[in-house]
């Protein structure tokens, strides 16, 4: 088991950015939390195997249509619990 903490820039509010990483997080047999963030970024915390975390990494990259991802910054994980199943923390 694995945790992954980012923060993604670009054109990532007002696309449906929150609920695509919630379904394929879900999908993918992951828990945690995605929220907007400050500075019209988007916020997530993951937690689960190591390949789906690494999924859900690829994922967050390419984001859903209408998105566009200019980078990504990787932080230290939380080490908190995080709810199961995944979801949008507003």
């Amino acid at each position: 088991m694995g945790r992954l903490s980012c923060e993604i820039h670009g054109q990532v509010q007002g696309v449906g950015f929150r609920w695509f990483v919630r379904e394929r997080a879900r999908r993918l047999g992951l828990t945690g939390t995605v929220r907007n963030g400050a500075g019209g970024t988007v916020q997530v915390h993951a937690a689960g195997p190591a390949t789906a975390l690494a999924a859900l990494r690829v994922l967050l990259a390419e984001g859903p249509p209408g998105a566009v991802v200019t980078h990504i910054d990787e932080g230290a994980p939380t080490l908190e619990s995080l709810p199961d199943p995944f979801e949008i923390v507003r």
